[in-house]
């Protein structure tokens, strides 16, 4: 699998091109800047970009998607709870859009990619699961969360959304959306240590942390 993590735009965003070194069809998750720097990317590489994954409808993550897709010709995939949010962005009327629900699994030549629902930051936010690799996203930061308090975020659905992760193993690595920690990728094992939000054992705990409870 080529994996590359890609720093894009004023606000630390972090894109990532997923592709299979046999096929060379790729992926590209969050297309919010920057989007030539991908295409040149998978050019140097000749890869084939068939498919743009959104991790959640905030602009910062999905303002470029419908300028890649024209570009490309790939589908541009998501939520569907998301979708009223980001079909506006995608002004092409050729360009295929693919609704995504909970355990859904995206193929990239032969990698799969497993669709996580996780609520919280917007009601159709998702993380993605590639072998070891977990793209989370503007839900799990390094050692941080992401915000509740924009439009569609539930502190009480990210506070489930989270235990749904600390479910995965502990090796896992975590791929997050912004490049907010002192590292640019983690763990989640090191964020079961390190994250005080990712810590928390019950609501009530999690509520008076970020100072809502």
């Amino acid at each position: 699998m080529i994996f590359k993590q890609l720093k894009v735009g004023p606000m630390q965003n972090f894109s990532y091109i997923i592709a299979d070194e046999n096929t060379k069809e790729a992926a590209v998750v969050d297309a919010g800047w920057e989007i030539d720097k991908m295409v040149k990317i998978a050019d140097d590489e000749k890869l084939k970009i068939k498919k743009i994954i959104l991790t959640h409808s905030h602009y910062d993550h999905v303002q470029k998607a419908d300028e890649l897709a024209s570009k490309t010709n790939a589908e541009v995939c998501f939520h569907e709870l998301d979708f009223d949010e980001i079909k506006p962005v995608i002004k092409n009327n050729s360009t295929k859009i693919i609704k995504l629900k909970n355990n859904d699994e995206i193929k990239i030549g032969n990698i799969k990619i497993k669709i996580i629902h996780i609520p919280g930051h917007t009601p159709g936010a998702i993380c993605l699961l590639v072998e070891n690799k977990l793209l989370t996203g503007d839900t799990l930061f390094v050692n941080a969360i992401g915000r509740t308090d924009l439009a569609g975020g539930d502190s009480v659905k990210l506070f489930e959304s989270l235990q749904k992760l600390k479910k995965l193993n502990d090796d896992i690595q975590v791929y997050p959306g912004h490049d907010y920690g002192e590292i640019q990728f983690s763990t989640i094992g090191n964020e079961k240590k390190n994250n005080p939000y990712f810590k928390c054992e019950s609501k009530e705990q999690f509520l008076n942390l970020l100072g809502l409870f």
